[in-house]
């Protein structure tokens, strides 16, 4: 048997802590978010057409950024001291109607049950389903989730919020509750500035980057994960795929390419995955080389799908 049979990757499994130099990092990134959303804003507030689509996208890509900013928060890989991770990580997650606390109990799960029957991401797109125009419109424009959550909302004020995905601490539930609250003191103050005569700007600055950007871009970063991988096997170096990137997909994710990497080992602060890609490039199954491939064998499936109306099957629907 020859030495590359037997071989296995070394670093990709050892657990790491936050480093001063990680929280720094952090940091820097949420400086650069409260730069984008005032450049963004001043783009809105200059009235030109022009100006007002480019705020457009520029806050509702930023929105999406933000959640992949919680996420780091979730796994508490961001700061030095645990607490400061929630007092962050809602206030990231609030644009788009993200609940910290139970994004993070679903998410911990999806964590711990990948590749069984009882995985279930929080924002509820099934990996192990074939690939149609009508699934990824419907992905696209999940505004369903807006609702499921204007429920909770409802249910947290109410006191009568329950989770549904297993048994959680009083804690977390007291807490999800809160947020949910908090989501919609938000959304109370945005509606009496719409009725004070800032209708206008509400529009500009959250609900357009929210319907037009946010959704269906959230959907395009979250889809490579797990789609068309081995969803039958609880190896991650089968059941994740990791995107090499570039180094702006790779900040605009803040490391979600990396995929991979941050499964095999949940709580190494995001910035250093980079140091275990070439272990992942060596012996994982699903590496692709940039987002645009990753598309463009999703586009071609899709297509492919339509033109022959039948299913083509994949890894990931022989696991359904």
């Amino acid at each position: 048997m020859s030495t590359e049979t037997v071989a296995e990757p070394r670093l990709l499994f050892q657990r790491d802590r936050v480093t001063p130099r990680d929280q720094a990092t952090f940091l820097l990134k949420l400086a650069v978010v409260m730069v984008l959303f005032a450049a963004g804003t001043t783009l809105v507030l200059t009235g030109a057409a022009w100006g007002i689509a480019a705020g457009v996208v520029v806050l509702g890509a930023l929105y999406t950024h933000m959640v992949e900013l919680q996420h780091q928060c979730l796994h508490h890989s961001a700061f030095l001291k645990s607490s400061r991770h929630r007092a962050v990580g809602v206030v990231l997650g609030t644009p788009l109607f993200v609940s910290y606390s139970h994004y993070r109990a679903r998410h911990l799960q999806h964590h711990r049950y990948l590749g069984t029957d009882q995985d279930s991401e929080f924002f509820g797109f099934d990996t192990r389903q074939p690939l149609t125009v009508k699934v990824l419109l419907r992905g696209l424009f999940d505004y369903g989730r807006l609702v499921g959550v204007a429920v909770d909302c409802w249910k947290s004020w109410r006191g009568t919020w329950q989770y549904d995905g297993g048994q959680i601490s009083e804690r977390i539930r007291r807490d999800s509750m809160n947020e949910h609250r908090f989501i919609t003191l938000v959304v109370l103050a945005a509606v009496g500035a719409a009725v004070a005569g800032y209708a206008e700007l509400m529009l500009w600055l959250w609900v357009a980057p929210l319907l037009l950007v946010a959704v269906p871009l959230h959907f395009l970063v979250e889809l490579p994960e797990h789609i068309r991988c081995d969803n039958d096997t609880t190896d991650v170096l089968r059941n994740t795929r990791s995107i090499s990137g570039s180094w702006f997909s790779t900040w605009y994710t803040n490391g979600n390419n990396l995929h991979v990497e941050h499964h095999a080992a949940m709580t190494v602060p995001i910035n250093r995955l980079h140091e275990r890609h070439d272990e992942v490039k060596r012996f994982a199954k699903f590496v692709e080389h940039s987002y645009w491939a990753f598309y463009g064998q999703v586009f071609r499936e899709v297509l492919d799908r339509g033109q022959s109306g039948v299913e083509i099957e994949t890894p990931a629907h022989r696991a359904r």
